[in-house]
């Protein structure tokens, strides 16, 4: 074979080769001759189904077969006696000298440049994968290399698309050959493990197993490779991986064998589990507390069928979960109640939650229990309802205890109510004076407060009106009210003004020493004789005036300071209120109720005193009419006070006269008495009448300072006569001695009036009294 190595006979002018020469570029064997066997490996040359290159050391190629041709694009002389680096991309042309000048010192059959990835140069330009193997041929003229080029293209894109597959997998995908080591991964195995390709690559696979486990580790992966088949390694025993930080994750690993050329390899698919471990135990933990509750919880379908029952369920109930299991709910309900199972699965199925709803349900034993339960959907991941739990409590022991309460409440709070109602006391029926009162007691505790009212004759047609209330609520606030209502009682008896009335309650409120006690308080005094009322006000709610064919309207009351303020000077003033007018005394309680404004509940109430009915409205309908406008609601309220007071008719006639303060003066008014009484037909009381005036005549001209005045008016049932007179000094009964010559005239008037009393005036003071008629 020394002629393999003999330079490439010249060309013919046409391009063809010389006659004589081989296809392979090396003259033709004569017949017979020592080239019959370069024949024979020429014809294995061209029938080789890769391409072969032939190169001498110096790396020059001394044979081609038709195989090279076709890969590479070149016609076989242009490539025989050039360089082989010809065929290799420039980039690798140093490199590639160096590694065929090392393989002429270690000869042997292997493959050039294993490990890395080889490509091939066309004559076109366009590169290649390919592969390559080298064997040595040793001839008398040298070295000569002969190289095997296998074009890779297909199996490399298919190695492509298998990576990509792989590195597009949602897990950490593992390969590993059949003695452990691995041989590829993806990106998640970098993510998850915290390693880099490059430190994974060729190493055992129990770098990702924790040590404990290498011993078992190694054990499974051996049996795996003797009972190859798609399935989760490890299955039902708890796994773990173990990170580049040292640190350990639960994993499931599902395995697939893979049949290569090379050998066994198995692709393991690694999944970190930490987060579903986590919501297991979160989920065990659940189901441990609801089985440990001591409460009863089921669950059942939006049908009513129930589907789990724990023990605390059994012990209420009696029924054992295999009893109940698969039955409808309605077995726990007595059959009055099936409606309210029905309804109750409804709004369940509606996507409600129904909390602490309280009912009865009936044990296995037949007994009632009183419950609390409270009842909730449960939902599919896509929201929709599929179920419902249920939390059921026994509440007979507290409904007993409640009932209990309840009885000692009402008992507490009529007692509460007595004391009250008898420290408000019940105000007398004045004839002539039309009233109709209200009391509610405060929906919150006892129900005991401040509020007070009270209507008080003064005689000579007067009438005294008050009205209270004591801030605060309960029996302290009761007690003080007790305390004022008889304090302003006494003080308004003895006749004095509003305002006195005010100024005396004011060192009341404070000798009764209770901190921060504050009182308001209103009283009017009325003389329907002369159609004034005289009111005086401490911080309490305007008073309001209704009269048939006019608006409510606020009566005008000087602004003062609550009782207990201190330092007050109380003021009073005087108002012109026509007949049969209706005036409207109450409490905070009626228009200081929670969630409203006081300014536009005042307008309510004035908007619904203008709704009445009737000229004059019957008092009696409208006290309740004014109640349920202005509270519709039973509860939430203060105790609250509403007085209603019409005034009387004016009288059926009236006289007035003044007269000096001398003695001629008790005749001249008998004389105008006498006149009035025969005018007014009233003679059959004219004796007593004028003697009584001319013993109240005599104690003020001799007691008192004039000028004096004389008022008689006479109703359907009464003649009253009033004396007036500058003096501040008020009369006071006495006994007189026998040989006194005075101190009998009082004790006269006493004696033959119906009625008879002196009040303070703004001037003096006035004596008056009253005969029937």
């Amino acid at each position: 074979m020394s002629d393999l190595a003999a330079a490439v006979p010249p060309q013919h002018a046409a391009g063809t080769m010389a006659r004589g020469t081989c296809p392979c570029g090396a003259p033709a064997p004569r017949a017979g001759g020592p080239g019959a066997a370069e024949e024979k490996f020429r014809g294995l040359l061209e029938a080789a189904p890769d391409a072969m290159v032939i190169v001498d050391d110096s790396g020059l190629i001394r044979l081609v077969n038709a195989q090279t041709e076709a890969l590479f694009g070149y016609r076989r002389e242009e490539l025989l006696g050039r360089p082989v680096e010809l065929l290799v991309p420039g980039r690798f042309h140093r490199h590639h000298t160096e590694h065929r000048n090392a393989y002429t010192h270690n000869q042997q059959v292997r493959p050039m440049g294993a490990g890395l990835d080889l490509y091939g140069l066309r004559k076109d330009g366009t590169e290649f994968p390919v592969e390559i193997s080298l064997s040595p041929l040793q001839t008398a003229d040298g070295l000569l290399v002969s190289a095997a080029v296998r074009d890779v293209s297909e199996r490399k894109a298919a190695e492509e698309r298998f990576r990509g597959l792989l590195e597009a997998a949602p897990d950490a995908m593992v390969i590993v050959d059949d003695s452990g080591l691995i041989r590829l991964v993806n990106a998640q195995t970098e993510a998850l493990f915290g390693y880099r390709r490059e430190e994974l690559l060729g190493r055992p696979v129990e770098l990702l197993v924790p040590g404990r486990f290498h011993r078992h580790h190694t054990e499974h992966r051996n049996a795996y490779t003797h009972n190859q088949q798609v399935r989760p390694m490890g299955a039902g025993l708890d796994l773990y991986g173990l990170r580049k930080d040292g640190t350990e994750f639960p994993v499931e690993i599902s395995l697939s064998p893979l049949e290569t050329a090379d050998g066994l390899l198995v692709s393991a698919a690694v999944r970190d589990v930490s987060e579903r471990k986590a919501a297991e135990e979160r989920i065990n933990e659940l189901a441990a507390l609801v089985e440990s509750s001591q409460d009863a919880i089921l669950a059942k379908t939006l049908d009513g069928h129930i589907t789990y029952w724990n023990a605390a369920a059994q012990r209420l109930y009696g029924f054992t979960a295999d009893e109940v299991l698969g039955r409808h709910v309605s077995v726990l309900a007595p059959p009055e109640r099936g409606d309210e199972i029905t309804a109750l699965l409804k709004r369940l199925r509606r996507g409600e939650k129904v909390e602490h709803f309280e009912t009865l349900r009936v044990t296995r034993s037949g007994g009632l229990l009183d419950v609390d339960v409270t009842l909730w959907p449960t939902r599919a991941r896509n929201g929709r309802v599929v179920g419902a739990c249920a939390i059921v409590r026994d509440i007979s022991d507290r409904k007993r205890a409640e009932a209990e309460l309840t009885e000692l409440y009402e008992q507490q709070r009529h007692i509460a109510l007595t004391l009250q109602r008898s420290l408000m006391g019940t105000p007398p029926a004045i004839p002539g004076l039309a009233t109709a009162s209200r009391y509610r007691p405060a929906t919150q505790g006892a129900g005991v407060g401040g509020d007070w009212f009270d209507l008080i004759p003064l005689g000579a047609g007067r009438v005294g009106v008050l009205i209270g209330d004591v801030m605060g609520r309960g029996l302290e606030a009761a007690a003080v009210m007790g305390q004022l209502r008889s304090a302003a009682h006494a003080l308004a008896k003895t006749g004095v003004q509003p305002r006195q009335l005010m100024q005396t309650m004011e060192s009341v409120v404070a000798d009764l020493d209770v901190p921060d006690q504050l009182v308001t308080c209103c009283y009017l005094v009325i003389a329907a004789d002369t159609g004034e009322v005289t009111i005086c006000s401490a911080g309490h709610l305007p008073v309001l005036v209704t009269a048939p064919g006019r608006s409510a309207q606020v009566l005008p009351a000087p602004v003062n300071a609550p009782l207990g303020v201190g330092g007050i000077i109380y003021e009073q003033c005087r108002a012109s209120v026509a007949p049969g007018a209706t005036l409207v005394l109450y409490t905070d309680g009626l228009i200081e109720t929670p969630g409203t404004d006081i300014e536009d509940q005042l307008t309510q109430l004035i908007a619904t005193l203008d709704q009445l009915p009737g000229a004059p409205p019957d008092l009696e309908a409208a006290a309740d009419h004014v109640l349920s406008t202005l509270l519709p609601d039973a509860d939430g309220h203060d105790d609250v006070t509403l007085l209603l007071t019409q005034l009387p008719a004016a009288p059926l006639a009236t006289v007035a006269t003044d007269l000096p303060a001398t003695a001629a003066s008790v005749p001249a008014g008998r004389d105008f008495l006498a006149k009035a009484l025969l005018t007014w037909g009233c003679e059959r009381t004219a004796d007593d009448a004028l003697l009584l005036l001319s013993e109240v005549l005599t104690n003020a001209v001799q007691h008192a300072q004039g000028p004096l005045g004389v008022h008689m008016c006479r109703t359907d049932t009464a003649l009253t006569v009033e004396v007036s007179d500058r003096s501040l000094h008020l009369p006071q009964p006495r006994l007189a001695a026998e040989d006194d010559e005075s101190g009998r005239g009082l004790l006269l008037v006493r004696a033959l009036a119906d009625d008879w009393g002196v009040r303070p005036t703004d001037d003096g003071k006035t004596t008056w009294f009253s005969l029937k008629l």
